[in-house]
């Protein structure tokens, strides 16, 4: 969970402050991707590599330390990581200059979204060749084996840099998701994108001289200009003196984006699109569905006042708006009003479980007056490990709500994700603690997943709702999820909800995970273990 940014001044041989002020416009629209942090890293000529951190002030301005204060610095280009907050060896971290005496060669700043599911193979394979120093991210180790090709093919021989082939290795070796910006000693620029197209990584040419990347298309609003998605499996080469670019596939064979599905209903900004769908049409359409099934719910329990529709967090708006015009076409009389208050926009999804209900209850507040005796109706995108939804219900509870639903905005989250989530192990997931709390017989017919039939699903919801002190929780129905995806069902991975992971070793780590998970259930010696 972060993402990447990056601005090319391709229309003048004359540097300018314009890279950077065209850089910290785009930052702010990528927030989104767990903002803990942005480093940005800039190359001007004969001043080389220099690298800065990005810090946002409440009305969305940005300034860069290190970069901005020295006027004479005027970068033709200039890279961004919004970076996640630290969570273990993810694709997550800092994207540090090089110090001298490491071992490396200084050559290179890097930005990367996604993350390595083979990384200690790779971490292996380095060290096998005594190549391996330090490496505690995903950027580290991407950077580390870029280094090793450019060493062992061109560097030593005097030769330039083969970017296509350096990455056509990396892309043979590489099983995870990864989107990457790579600027080299001479202020060439390299986009890369993995061959599984999980992770997004969008361009532009503006019509102002600008060659722009980013994770997602918000970070182009107000310019003009052509867009293209880079396609999996696929670098574009900049060079630094012309400012011609050039796209290469590094294998013959033509991959199709299967982007994760957090991007659509999680991730990504509302205001981004992919391939012309918005994410906003489609949150509100899974609202609208979402709307049917709770509309049955709340029908049935005797409400003195209208119930509230709130979303939780903010970003889960448009499933709220949709929901809510769903019950008032169902004859539902209630209310739309955001009674839970967020105080910073960074997720609480990654880092240990410590660290995130310190931040849970920091982010967090309940308008009390609002909600005293009322029946509330909590829309959120996603219920993944249950601790935000279950400190959120308790707020809403000790500030005088009367009930707490819960409506979220996917099926059930029954795998983990190793691809750039920091969703590493089944234990963590809310679907595996309600299943173990269930008899051999349900289980089984749970681990049908996506397949499982309604009466069972209803099963998890009750069971979940019930360790989180709800009234009820109401799942959106995988095939609702997918009728609403029809018409782009095969460009995105829906893994989360279908165990069928989308790469080889994601799959082999995942099948690990499940059978060890299953021989550890508990068995119930009332049901026997046969039934």
């Amino acid at each position: 969970m972060s993402g990447v940014a990056g601005a090319f001044l391709c229309s003048s041989t004359e540097p300018s402050p314009r890279v950077v002020n065209q850089l910290k416009t785009m930052i702010p629209t990528l927030a989104l991707r767990v903002q803990a942090g942005v480093v940005v890293a800039a190359f001007m000529q004969e001043r080389g590599i220099r690298y800065g951190r990005a810090f946002q002030s409440a009305d969305n301005s940005v300034r860069i330390d290190c970069i901005e204060q020295d006027p004479r610095f005027r970068p033709h280009v200039a890279i961004a990581q919004i970076r996640s907050r630290s969570c273990g060896s993810g694709g997550d971290g800092d994207m540090q200059p090089i110090p001298a005496g490491t071992g490396t060669s200084g050559y290179f700043a890097i930005s990367l979204d996604g993350a390595f599911v083979n990384a200690d193979e790779l971490r292996d394979e380095l060290l096998a060749h005594e190549q391996l120093t330090d490496a505690n991210t995903d950027s580290d180790l991407l950077l580390k084996w870029i280094e090793r090709f450019c060493e062992r093919d061109y560097w030593r021989h005097g030769l330039p840099a083969n970017y296509e082939a350096i990455f056509c290795e990396i892309d043979d070796r590489v099983d995870g998701a990864i989107s990457a910006l790579l600027i080299d000693r001479d202020g060439n620029l390299v986009a890369y994108r993995s061959r599984s197209g999980l992770r997004p990584l969008e361009t532009m040419r503006t019509d102002n001289g600008f060659l722009l990347f980013a994770s997602e298309n918000c970070a182009f609003a107000g310019l003009k200009g052509k867009t293209q998605q880079l396609l999996p499996g696929s670098i574009q080469r900049v060079d630094a003196k012309t400012g011609d670019s050039v796209d290469h596939a590094l294998n013959s064979r033509r991959y199709r984006a299967k982007l994760c599905a957090y991007e659509t209903l999680y991730l990504g900004s509302p205001n981004t699109s992919v391939e012309g769908h918005s994410h906003l049409h489609t949150r509100y359409n899974i609202g609208l569905a979402l709307g049917r099934i709770v509309a049955e719910r709340v029908q049935a329990e005797p409400l003195v006042t209208p119930p509230i529709v709130s979303s939780m967090p903010n970003t889960g708006g448009p499933y709220a708006d949709g929901l809510f015009d769903s019950l008032a076409e169902q004859g539902v009389l209630a209310e739309r009003d955001d009674v839970v208050a967020t105080r910073f926009l960074e997720r609480t999804l990654l880092g240990r479980p410590r660290g995130r209900q310190a931040r849970i209850a920091q982010k967090y507040r309940v308008s009390e007056p609002a909600v005293a005796r009322r029946t509330i109706v909590v829309v959120d995108e996603a219920l993944i490990r249950g601790d935000t939804s279950q400190a959120v219900t308790t707020m809403l509870l000790a500030a005088g709500a009367r009930a707490v639903h819960w409506a979220i905005g996917s099926p059930p989250i029954v795998a983990p994700n190793y691809y750039g989530m920091g969703i590493e192990t089944l234990d963590e997931l809310a679907f595996w603690q309600a299943l173990k709390r269930l008899p051999p017989e349900l289980r089984a017919q749970c681990l049908r997943f996506h397949r499982m039939d309604l009466p069972v699903l209803r099963t998890i919801e009750s069971n979940i709702a019930t360790a989180i002190q709800a009234a009820t929780i109401t799942y959106l129905p995988f095939r609702a999820l997918v009728s609403i995806l029809a018409d782009r069902l095969e460009g995105i991975d829906l893994s989360p909800f279908t165990f069928e992971m989308p790469t080889p070793a994601g799959r082999q780590r995942a099948d690990r995970s499940l059978e060890a998970l299953l021989a550890a259930l508990p068995v119930n010696p009332c049901l026997g273990s046969g039934s």
